[in-house]
């Protein structure tokens, strides 16, 4: 989860009254935090290892549901929007038929937990349908968890471009150069994900695929959690971009990061037969 994490803690300062020009930017600056970003990917993190890897479509609603309230409670001032902010103070909350990006960028738990490509599906499918039921909704995080979980067991990048370009029916034909300067802030799935996906594609490394989704200057929290958290899957995590996102994290939170490396670990450990 450290991809969604840092991309959300880099990008942060960024969106809408501080813009960037190009790449070139302080990656952590005074005003860089954590927002609902990283509050929600963390909540659908507990609520997936909550009821573990066979939980049906009920449980894992409810589960996602009950975290999603109690952190987005706890983290009142993180940045939702107003009909999210709504669903996280209802005593019954319902889905809203949102399209927005906020059910891609909180999903990255969901590519790392499961053995199967139609398990990631599925289970993405369902931490969107709670808030995000639309179809671009669901589609948009189930794109992300598949690319995560592509990425993560070693499909080159083609393979993922062609997998999602083919399943999920994105123009992904442009680059991220192309792109920057004429992108326009777009905070709804069809319009982030797959500039999102493209400045992991266009990437070399983990900080640039980053560094190329804030550079858009689009909701440049969001989408650097979405690129954050597939590069994250296909590149290796500085060891300095951790201990800076540490410094933003509560211990709770990082308790159920730990949780999350363990069993994802375990599960490595399961499938290859290692002790």
């Amino acid at each position: 989860m450290w991809g969604a994490i840092l991309g959300d803690i880099i990008g942060s300062p960024y969106e809408g009254h501080r813009r960037v020009n190009g790449k070139d930017f302080p990656l952590f600056i005074d005003d860089s935090y954590i927002t609902d970003d990283s509050v929600m990917t963390i909540a659908i993190a507990e609520a997936l290892l909550a009821v573990g890897p066979d939980a049906d479509e009920d449980n894992v609603k409810r589960a996602c549901i009950a975290s999603m309230q109690k952190w987005g409670r706890e983290y009142p001032h993180a940045g939702y929007g107003g009909m999210f902010k709504a669903w996280l103070m209802s005593d019954n909350p319902q889905p809203y038929g949102s399209f927005g990006n906020g059910s891609a960028m909180r999903v990255s738990p969901a590519g790392w937990l499961y053995d199967t490509l139609d398990r990631t599906l599925e289970v993405a499918a369902w931490t969107a349908e709670v808030t995000h039921n639309h179809p671009e909704g669901i589609m948009g995080a189930q794109a992300v968890a598949a690319a995560i979980f592509l990425a993560r067991n070693g499909y080159p990048k083609d393979a993922i471009r062609l997998s999602l370009c083919t399943n999920f029916d994105y123009d992904l034909s442009f680059t991220t150069e192309a792109l920057r300067g004429h992108y326009s802030f777009d905070v709804s799935c069809q319009g982030s994900v797959p500039e999102s996906f493209v400045a992991f594609y266009d990437a070399d490394s983990f900080e640039d695929a980053i560094r190329n989704a804030v550079s858009l200057n689009g909701d440049t929290d969001t989408m650097g959690a979405i690129a954050g958290s597939i590069a994250e899957a296909f590149y290796d995590v500085p060891d300095f971009m951790i201990a800076r996102a540490m410094q933003n994290l509560s211990p709770e939170m990082m308790d159920i990061i730990h949780e999350m490396n363990e069993t994802v670990n375990a599960n490595f450990r399961r499938l290859h037969g290692k002790g």
